[in-house]
């Protein structure tokens, strides 16, 4: 697609090497529970700031234990993202009024720092067995399959009685052990990992209106440069093919004035061509100035636009439609443009030497998926079509996808809601 590997750093994926994720995943189990105590023992000191708020001290101090729980839930997010791969963002800075009053009203209405709270309240449990499955699964499994080393030692008399036969045998169930602490550990880890995602990000109504705000910056600023772009080609393009027009017709008006000379007929007659042709070829590029605002194609629905598409692509494309139901025109709209400078990628700098057109409505929601055979290296953060067409699809609430190792094949999908 757009752009190729090598832009940037690789994000870590799932294709991660298994015992890598198993050494992150052991540090952050066997460090949970120090981090489960001190959070339990903030949230008691909170939880008594609860009950002796009605007094003078009280308050005052709930009202700065519940903000500073912040830096506990801080510590506790950057852990969980690089121990155990856990994807949570940051919540919104605490913000307050300039007085007194306004700043204890914010800080005991803090949202963020009273879920960091309750995570540290009910976190305990977790970390607890998170804890116990790793040492189980990593020290017992090192203590069995040590067997052979220590089986004569005269505190284990039990196992010393069997001698070797019995030793290989415990070894072997250590390997076995070693073998499952990383999925183990892991499974484990489960809980610790759907706490963090609950409790340490921002709130689910934060999280929208964050993104819903995100996405009106970036509507409000691609509408201005669609405008921008619309005027310099109207100033550059339709404007200067008028003003060629209209001084032709001028001439040619001056050349008929003055027609008692045999030539100035033969004159006027080539200006009149001459603005007949100008005139023909800037009604062409205001068809493509207004196809590029809306196209014409999709007045008789999507899939017929999509298949018209598809057809002109240099790169043959394999188009496949499933629309039940017809998208509102914004929707068609949006996704028409998507699947044009996606086609336009694979055409300029993936490479393939075939595509996949594929688009379908069902659950109210409207997927367009482009596929190609492709080099691959496609990124978000790496040119500018793609983080255009993330921008499109923000302020309807639609996503795009972006699915690119190198060497392919490279896969975009792009969800839209059908209605806005």
């Amino acid at each position: 697609m757009e752009s190729q590997a090598g832009n940037g750093p690789r994000r870590a994926t799932g294709a991660d090497p298994v015992w890598a994720r198993a050494w992150r995943e052991l540090i952050y189990a066997l460090v949970t529970p120090l981090m489960a105590v001190i959070g339990l023992v903030y949230a008691v000191v909170v939880a008594l700031s609860v009950v002796s708020s009605a007094g003078v001290v009280g308050l005052p101090l709930l009202a700065l234990g519940v903000p500073a729980a912040r830096g506990l839930g801080a510590a506790n997010r950057r852990l969980a993202r690089a121990l155990a791969g856990v994807r949570v963002a940051d919540p919104a800075p605490f913000r307050s009024g300039p007085g007194l009053a306004d700043r204890l009203v914010a800080a005991l209405s803090d949202l963020p720092g009273w879920r960091a709270v309750i995570h540290g309240l009910v976190r305990l449990p977790a970390a607890v067995l998170a804890f116990a499955v790793a040492a189980g699964l990593w020290g017992g499994g090192l203590a069995l399959l040590g067997c052979p080393l220590w089986w004569r030692s005269a505190a284990l008399p039990v196992l010393s009685s069997y001698g070797w036969p019995g030793a290989v045998p415990t070894s072997a169930v250590g390997a076995v052990l070693l073998l499952a602490a990383p999925w183990g550990v892991h499974l484990a880890l489960a809980p610790e990992r759907l706490l963090a995602r609950t409790l340490l990000g921002p709130p689910p109504g934060e999280t929208r209106t964050r993104r819903l705000e995100r996405a009106r910056a970036m509507a409000v600023d691609g509408a201005a440069t669609e405008l921008r772009r619309i005027e310099r080609d109207l100033h550059d393009g339709t404007a200067a093919r008028l003003v060629t027009l209209a001084m032709r017709l001028g001439m040619a008006l001056e050349e008929l004035e003055h027609a008692d000379r045999p030539e100035r007929p033969a004159r006027a007659r080539t200006l009149v061509e001459d603005a007949h042709r100008d005139a023909k070829e800037t009604l062409v590029e205001l068809r493509d100035l207004i196809r590029g605002i809306h196209p014409p194609a999709l007045g008789e629905g999507l899939e017929t636009a999509l298949t018209t598409l598809a057809a002109r692509s240099p790169v043959p494309v394999r188009f496949d439609a499933d629309l039940p139901e017809r998208p509102a025109p914004a929707i068609e709209a949006i996704a028409y443009f998507c699947a044009a400078e996606l086609l336009a990628n694979v055409a300029k700098h993936s490479g393939a030497r075939r595509a996949v057109l594929g688009v379908r409505a069902s659950d109210g929601l409207l997927t367009l998926l482009v596929r190609d055979d492709g080099d691959g290296g496609a990124a978000m953060d790496a040119g500018s079509g793609l983080r255009g067409l993330a921008g499109r699809v923000a302020p309807v609430d639609g996503t795009i996808d972006v699915h690119s190792p190198p060497g392919g094949p490279t896969v975009v999908t792009v969800e839209l809601p059908l209605h806005v």
